[in-house]
């Protein structure tokens, strides 16, 4: 195949903005499947995508295309739009020469366009502004467009109008990409190079490995080497992509997106952004690849009963084999058993898993609440990780607590500047700019603990702003703060499940709204609950769940006290003993208690 008839290109926008829907578009109109075969949102294959609306899951899909008499090949690789997966997005970027910049015609610029428009542009690619929905009634083109050229420095006569929904304006789009986007780079005469962008796991046929040819030819047959796993493997099979399968062919050369089947068994020997070459032709300098995705929060997976541990670390690994960014590993929990602690990319991907854990595997899961990873100067010098306030070193121990910080930017409308202002000061935040869209919209930009915008800052920012605020933030670094671990004693035993690491100035509050909740979602026992929130040794906030009560004395009647007194005895005995070796049940609703205290 020829480089000048090849076009490798991306969609990004902003989460809801018609992303799938002019995949979908497309994907008819240069007649790669039917109007029979067509559904909604075709390249999302999980049914969680299609419920919520978004794209979780990078895909790619090859498209023919004829323009001016000659044939071309149009590589789309597609992203996901929402924050906590912009590690698929980096990776699809990529492997492409050319972008399409989706923007809502009535929405306007969001906070997502933002961070993806400045990701493609310092990737080097040729960025296609593409204004959609302008068949809405409330679509405000001229304003939007507008944004466009001051945020994003857009030429306005480069924006392309389009109606994803009824089709207008998308065989502009096919000449914009054919017209603007560049051929790719590459000798197919070199020794091969290909870019591993991503992998999924097959049960049949094993790995299936995603990459973009840089130079040379890949065959079947041949054997082929990892630079970066050093893993050495026969090809079984070559192709590309089509929308609802992946089509065999005889070869991958210089510039093709496409994927490659070699029996490899675990998807763990597959370095997301290493390169392929072929063996046997010398030494070949490895392709820049990724770096490796960060979880940014992390909580505990207990099962909820102690027979389906083995199941439950099952069903992780199945998940861990079609998602690169999840990360797990066993630890124990006097409170809970044995069970997982697991790392996401944020709350949404933590939401996707454990819902994906409940559909696809049948386990009920008991969830701590999240938390973030914290850095910790000890006196001899050294620093800690902590993934978990479980994990907290002795006060003592203790020389300087860091805690992860977040440069946040929040667009919204103009009239909403002071309750979001006063939202992001009540979160710590610190004033950094704020910079005009237009007379409506307004860019505030903030740097934020990340322990606090992960609990329910983007649900306050909905709400506080009607629903018209978005936000995206970047994570800048570790900052010295004041922070202490906050335990919860349910009866005497600390619950390390329980446990959080919270400001100083905030614990008190804390402390007595989480005793507080906790009284009303632990059941009553046969004894009475203390429930108590401590720093260290000191306690802070104390509350009592009171005792079942019996009346003992009920079939008394009359007669001398004396036979009261040796029932009321023999009760008060016998809760004494029930005390010492009771255990008290806390449920689900307890764990996640402290995501609802309000902070």
């Amino acid at each position: 195949m020829k480089l000048e008839s090849l076009r490798n290109f991306s969609i990004i926008a902003h989460i809801d903005h018609g992303k799938s829907t002019l995949a979908d578009r497309m994907l008819l109109r240069a007649e790669a499947i039917t109007p029979r075969e067509f559904r909604d949102q075709i390249l999302d294959d999980m049914d969680l995508e299609r419920e919520r609306g978004i794209t979780i899951k990078a895909r790619a899909v090859a498209l023919s295309y004829k323009h001016g008499g000659a044939q071309f090949t149009l590589n789309l690789i597609d992203t996901p739009g929402h924050v906590d997966f912009h590690y698929e997005v980096s990776r699809s970027l990529a492997a492409c020469e050319g972008a399409l910049l989706l923007v809502d015609a009535a929405q306007g610029v969001e906070a997502q366009t933002v961070a993806n428009f400045y990701k493609a542009l310092s990737s080097d690619l040729i960025i296609i502004p593409v204004l959609n929905k302008i068949d809405l009634a409330q679509a405000r083109p001229d304003e939007v467009i507008a944004e466009m050229e001051k945020t994003l420095d857009v030429d306005p006569s480069e924006v392309l109008c389009v109606s994803a929904k009824t089709g207008a304006g998308v065989e502009e789009v096919f000449q914009a990409i054919i017209d603007r986007v560049p051929p790719p780079d590459g000798d197919p005469d070199a020794p091969a190079r290909a870019l591993v962008f991503d992998s999924v796991f097959n049960d049949y046929r094993g790995v299936i490995v995603y990459l973009r040819m840089v130079d040379g030819v890949i065959e079947a047959g041949q054997s082929v080497r990892f630079l970066k796993s050093k893993g050495i493997y026969e090809v079984s099979e070559v192709g590309v992509f089509t929308p609802t399968k992946i089509k065999p062919t005889p070869r991958l050369s210089a510039g093709q997106v496409g994927y490659l089947i070699a029996s490899i068994r675990t998807i763990h020997d597959v370095k997301i952004g290493d390169t392929i070459t072929t063996e046997g032709v010398g030494k070949v300098e490895a392709l820049p690849g990724y770096a490796e995705p960060q979880p940014m929060v992390f909580c505990g997976l207990y099962p909820g009963n102690n027979s389906d541990f083995q199941p439950l670390r099952e069903a992780l690994e199945r998940l861990s084999l079609n998602d690169s960014s999840f990360q797990f590993e066993p630890e124990s929990s006097k409170a809970l058993g044995l069970g997982f602690r697991c790392g996401f990319l944020g709350l949404l991907h933590m939401e996707i898993v454990q819902e994906r854990l409940e559909r696809e595997s049948d386990i009920e899961a008991v969830q701590t609440a999240p938390n973030v990873t914290y850095e910790i100067l000890k006196h001899d010098g050294t620093i800690v990780h902590v993934h978990s306030p479980e994990q907290t070193p002795p006060p003592n121990e203790i020389r300087e607590f860091r805690e992860p910080v977040a440069r946040i930017n929040l667009i919204i409308p103009s009239e909403y500047i002071g309750a979001i202002m006063k939202l992001a000061e009540e979160r710590r935040g610190g004033y950094v700019s704020t910079e005009y869209l237009s007379p409506t919209r307004v860019i505030l930009t903030y740097d934020l603990p990340l322990a606090e915008i992960v609990y329910d800052f983007y649900d306050r920012l909905k709400s506080g702003t009607k629903g018209y605020g978005t936000m995206d933030y970047e994570i800048t670094g570790f900052e010295p703060a004041d922070l202490v671990k906050l335990d919860i004693l349910v009866a005497g035993d600390r619950v390390d499940a329980l446990s959080t690491i919270v400001h100083r100035r905030e614990a008190d509050r804390r402390g007595r709204a989480l005793v507080k909740k906790l009284r009303n979602e632990i059941d009553r026992h046969l004894f009475e609950v203390v429930i108590q929130a401590a720093i260290g040794s000191k306690i802070i906030a104390r509350d009592s769940i009171p005792p079942l009560s019996k009346h003992v004395t009920a079939k008394c009647y009359g007669g001398d006290i004396t036979r009261k007194r040796k029932l009321w005895a023999k009760q008060k005995e016998g809760k004494k003993r029930l005390k010492s070796i009771g255990r008290v049940e806390i449920p689900q609703e307890a764990f996640l208690a402290v995501l609802s205290v309000e902070k």
